[in-house]
């Protein structure tokens, strides 16, 4: 590789336009390509919501209650562990056929889970799926690194952003209607119209995007030791407070399994490229400073991101009383605004060339909005619901895509996709941390501050119909309302109504304070989880304060320039550091 001096380094940082060359692909080939990777997008951030709609009616049909979590937690542990292994091959093998491998195993698995008679075939199948579901992702983001200089990657970088923000509108409610007019079963074949398109697309017209390198090497036990350290820490996340207490011993010991196999994977992949072969993951892109900081406000602000939109539609519906019939509908503010936010964000830094402040903007503007987000109570109305939404989907829409351009354009030309699908890759664990740490926390909290919320009138109530004794009827009839779901149905409410009004006029003012306890229990409880998500965002601006400004190429470069440029990061500080 030839070297590049001091002073070349400072000067290819410093100049975001330089040295214009011809684009390396036909205009029709890049848009015929993108038009591909979009679909491929659609298809698989639209397969998550739309699934997600129909599960109660399919463990009702296929009697797998016991089993609903795993439907999920089967596809995520497939396709988080599989994200970095073809992101490396992609970079090894080139895009297109490891692209193409992944929507043909998807859609396999899309054929496969529609034909599924069990709950234990529907569970494996979908396992099967998310290996597929791995490679369309951060590939087809690692698509639009390879096309595009990282001045043009903006502009598409916001429409892979909208991408995401329309099938978090559409999934749901195309979800909903397909399971009301149709069987389920058509929430998977519905993947395949669209994958095939997809398919025959990228097939015949889709460039090779070859990598140039000729080493080949498969890292196998890379692979082995990064699915065993995944597997534990998935499992661990999806089952802690729910399946086992955090501080069980299954928890904790899956916990240190995933640690002990994770530091043998970093130990193990250190050692590879020092001999200079081939890793998963290499070691040395985490001493760019823009990469881990990158990674870490990802991972972060992520958890944040899942800390809100998780339980925006539970406050809507328990404690506004929002109906869940067009649930799709809920989230559109929020998801509109995300949209034109993206699409701007893209515009600006490929105007710009940098992206410091873009960043910097979108976090003030979501901390705007969480702050909106705590004030919600069991007062607030509707439209302060929408508007605190319409902020923050501003705010996160700012920052949607912009860290992987920013990780792109830290690293060489030949490292795109294994710093692509890493940064997929723990982005996909921040959302799991969410999922399961932020839902404890509601849970814990929810129980003592609806208790909390009952006046003496009613516990005594309670004692008269159930008598004194501890564990009686009046016990257990109270501890009954120890999760929020009677403001989630309104069969539930219904029964429960019925039943109080048996006792007269006190048994109906006894029921109306249950539920307003219930909506002050679970309105605290997630009052909450905005706070800790505030907290977690406020962490990510910090972080930016350590993010440094490499200004976006404008050109294609050669491949020794690129990586003379990623890999004197540390040299050019001075330019860097704005």
């Amino acid at each position: 590789m030839e070297t590049i001096t001091h002073d070349e380094v400072q000067s290819t940082a410093s100049s975001p336009v330089q040295d214009v060359e011809a684009p390396r692909f036909t205009r029709r080939e890049t848009l015929l390509t993108m038009a591909g990777v979009l679909l491929v997008m659609l298809l698989a951030s639209l397969d998550q919501t739309i699934v997600a709609t129909a599960m109660p009616r399919i463990i009702s049909e296929l009697q797998g209650f016991d089993r609903y979590t795993w439907v999920t937690t089967a596809y995520l542990l497939a396709s988080t562990v599989m994200v970095p292994i073809y992101g490396k091959l992609s970079d090894q093998f080139g895009r297109k056929p490891i692209f193409l491998i992944g929507i043909v195993l998807f859609l396999t698995g899309s054929v496969m889970c529609g034909a599924a008679q069990s709950m234990n075939q529907l569970i494996a199948f979908r396992a099967f799926q998310g290996l597929g579901a791995a490679a369309l992702m951060p590939i087809a983001i690692a698509v639009v690194g390879d096309l595009f200089t990282p001045r043009e990657r903006g502009k598409w970088q916001g429409v892979t952003g909208a991408v995401f923000g329309l099938s978090s509108i559409l999934g749901p409610t195309v979800g909903g209607w397909i399971t009301d007019n149709s069987t389920w079963r058509w929430v998977f074949y519905v993947n395949l119209p669209i994958g095939i398109i997809a398919l025959l697309v990228l097939i015949f017209l889709m460039p090779t995007l070859r990598s140039k390198s000729k080493d080949t090497r498969i890292d196998y036990i890379g692979a082995a030791l990064l699915m065993a350290g995944t597997i534990p820490l998935m499992l661990g996340l999806t089952w802690a407070g729910q399946e086992y207490d955090w501080l069980s011993w299954q928890i904790l010991g899956l916990f240190a399994m995933a640690l002990v196999f994770m530091t043998l994977f970093f130990f193990y992949e250190h050692t590879l490229e020092k001999r200079d072969a081939q890793p998963i993951i290499e070691p040395s892109m985490f001493k760019s400073s823009v990469f881990s900081v990158s990674v870490a406000i990802t991972m972060i602000t992520n958890i944040a991101m899942f800390g809100c939109i998780l339980f925006l539609p539970l406050y809507a519906q328990g404690v506004l009383g929002i109906s869940a019939t067009n649930s799709g509908l809920l989230l559109a503010p929020l998801m509109l605004s995300l949209i034109l936010a993206s699409v701007i964000s893209g515009q600006l830094v490929s105007r710009f060339g940098r992206y410091k402040w873009i960043a910097f903007v979108g976090m003030i503007v979501t901390v705007g909005g969480m702050l909106l987000l705590l004030r919600l109570g069991v007062n607030s109305t509707q439209a302060d619901l929408i508007i605190a939404m319409i902020v923050l989907g501003l705010g996160l829409g700012f920052g949607m895509s912009l860290y992987t351009l920013i990780v792109q354009n830290s690293v060489s030309a030949k490292k795109i996709g294994q710093a692509t699908s890493s940064l997929t890759f723990f982005r996909q664990i921040g959302g799991s941390v969410a999922s399961a740490a932020l839902g404890s926390v509601l849970l814990n909290t929810y129980k003592p501050a609806f208790h909390n919320a009952l006046s003496t009138d009613v516990k005594s109530f309670f004692d008269m119909i159930g008598g004194h004794a501890p564990g009686g009827l009046g016990d257990q009839l109270l501890s009954s309302f120890d999760n929020p779901n009677i403001l989630l149905s309104t069969d539930a409410q219904t029964k429960t109504e019925a039943f109080f009004a048996k006792f007269g006029p006190a048994g109906k003012t006894v029921y109306g304070e249950i539920l307003g306890a219930v909506k002050d229990g679970l309105a605290l409880g997630i009052h909450n989880l905005f706070l800790i998500s505030l907290g977690l965002t406020i962490v990510g601006f910090v972080l930016l304060f350590f993010l440094k400004e490499v200004p976006l190429r404008g050109s294609s470069q050669s491949q020794a320039t690129q990586e003379a440029v990623a890999d004197s990061e540390e040299i050019a500080n001075p330019v860097l550091m704005h």
